[in-house]
């Protein structure tokens, strides 16, 4: 490996708090398989989708529940928590298909008045070791 990335990764070990280069690149490794299995789009896998918004957005809390129940076979769970006066975050667990949960989460996302929204990809590791 070239030294200087090299060096990168034991800085990035370091800030990790990692014990040592090898649980670190075991689980940078984990992170790509996962996300090949993410990318197959047919697996049934796990994840979250975060949402922030301003709930005084016109109709956007009603068109986010709307769309929430349209999807409800998917979502496991549901957090909502009021950050301020105005903003909320939403975190929602889903199951189902990867392919599925993408496009769940790409629409929930999109939705006019969402300021923010991520997908986090999830597995149980069965098949990671």
């Amino acid at each position: 490996m070239d030294e200087r990335l090299l060096a990168r990764l034991d800085r990035w070990v370091e800030r990790r708090e990692y014990p040592n280069r090898s649980e670190a690149v075991r689980d940078l490794v984990r992170e790509g398989l996962v996300e090949e299995e993410w990318e197959t789009g047919d697996r049934e896998t796990v994840a979250t989708i975060s949402l922030v918004y301003d709930h005084h957005a016109r109709l956007l809390p009603g068109r986010l529940m709307a769309a929430q129940h349209r999807s409800y076979a998917e979502i496991v769970s549901a957090l909502h928590v009021h950050m301020d006066a105005d903003h909320c975050l939403e975190v929602l667990v889903v199951r189902g298909p990867a392919r599925r949960l993408r496009a769940l989460a790409d629409r929930l996302i999109a939705t006019r008045g969402v300021k923010h929204g991520r997908l986090t990809l999830a597995t149980t590791g069965r098949d990671l070791g």
